[in-house]
């Protein structure tokens, strides 16, 4: 079986949770404890520090929750939810957190979740952008999002049946993209390659791309002149 090597915080305003976590993690080799955070500040500050593979984050803390504190991240770290309110569990998963562990945690548990690690391997790139719109929360996976379109100082994702703002441009969000990945269609769009899935010729000698959503891009002239170098067209 692979070992799992991993950094980790434990972000908790309980101190009896973060030892008890920490005691179940010593069982675990490969899970490298870094350090631990009692609220929301303290934690973003160790992980610009420290840039942790992992974090154990409750989700009900003092002065910012544990998804206030996610939406201060440009591209967040794995995340297992740990807390003692099942209430928030539907919200968690939403933002495709690798697992949600309910206080007290179970050493079941615990290792299940680990064992799911082993799955998603961290980018250099922007890999994963956490987006909340009202109620709802994201935790979406860059390659699943297969439009981005410019909304002044916002920018829409077109992912799935979701189409949630986010407040950065879309210039802000593409230097972080992989440009192997996103194209810039216009001023307005940034595409998925790889959620082509049709190219129609314009009648300005421009190219309008089909996306999987549903979606259709109309190119200028020589973004259309780009596209047709890097697909080969």
């Amino acid at each position: 079986m692979e070992t799992l090597e991993m950094k980790a915080l434990i972000i908790d305003d309980e101190r009896i949770a973060r030892a008890e976590l920490r005691r179940l993690l010593a069982a675990h080799s490969g899970i490298e404890i870094i350090g631990e955070a009692r609220n929301g500040a303290e934690a973003l500050a160790l992980i610009q520090e420290a840039r942790p593979d992992l974090l154990f984050l409750d989700i009900q803390m003092p002065g910012m929750t544990g998804f206030d504190l996610l939406e201060q991240l440009d591209d967040p770290p794995q995340i297992i939810f740990t807390t003692a309110f099942d209430r928030h569990a539907l919200q968690a998963f939403d933002v495709n957190a690798v697992d949600y562990l309910l206080k007290p945690i179970a050493p079941a548990r615990l290792a299940a979740a680990l064992a799911k690690l082993r799955e998603p391997a961290k980018a250099p790139t922007l890999s994963r952008v956490f987006v909340r719109d009202g109620e709802r929360c994201w935790l979406v996976n860059v390659v699943n999002i297969q439009l981005l379109e410019s909304e002044g100082n916002y920018t829409r994702l077109y992912f799935g049946a979701d189409r949630p703002l986010v407040p950065r441009s879309l210039t802000q969000l593409e230097e972080r993209l992989d440009p192997g990945l996103f194209f810039r269609a216009s001023r307005r769009y940034l595409v998925n390659l790889q959620a082509i899935q049709k190219v129609e010729q314009g009648v300005a000698d421009n190219l309008i791309i089909l996306l999987a959503g549903g979606q259709k891009v109309e190119m200028s002239r020589r973004q259309s002149s780009r596209l047709r170098e890097v697909l080969g067209l």
